[in-house]
């Protein structure tokens, strides 16, 4: 997800049964379905039950503020900046949720080969914008092959 779509995200837009969810309006105003690993439900099911109640305003984040307000973009920055550093990352400085982001899309395309998957699942328009996970898998198999005695 991109950091505003995690920020946006409510209730209502997961499915833990189905273990999806959906992204409304994302970038370029698209609807997308992402669906979600079994680790990734305990996880979110054990959030959900010490998460904030919701603010007076009523709406149901997923990821709400300690006092059940929308979570900004900027908190996410810090809070993904403080574990980079907890967890004595190199260069933890240059870690960002973007970071996250882009490494589950080098993962995705690792694993299925797929640009076009890798594409639905960023909701990238256009299908240059993914090509450059193409370019990073390409130098690991160069470095491997070139390794080779």
């Amino acid at each position: 997800l991109r950091v505003s779509e995690v920020c946006d995200l409510t209730m209502p837009d997961l499915d833990m049964q189905a273990r999806k969810l959906v992204v409304h309006d994302g970038k370029g105003g698209k609807d997308r379905t992402l669906w979600f690993s079994e680790r990734v439900r305990n996880a979110l099911a054990e959030w959900l039950e010490v998460r904030p109640e919701p603010a007076e305003d009523g709406q149901k984040w997923v990821f709400p503020t300690r006092t059940g307000r929308r979570t900004s973009r900027q908190s996410i920055h810090r809070t993904i900046k403080t574990y980079a550093e907890k967890a004595e990352l190199e260069e933890a400085d240059q870690v960002s949720p973007h970071t996250l982001r882009h490494t589950f899309a080098t993962d995705l395309y690792r694993q299925t080969g797929d640009i076009r998957t890798v594409q639905r699942a960023l909701g990238h328009a256009d299908i240059s914008t993914t090509m450059i996970y193409t370019h990073i898998v390409d130098e690991e198999l160069q470095e491997a092959m070139q390794a080779l005695e």
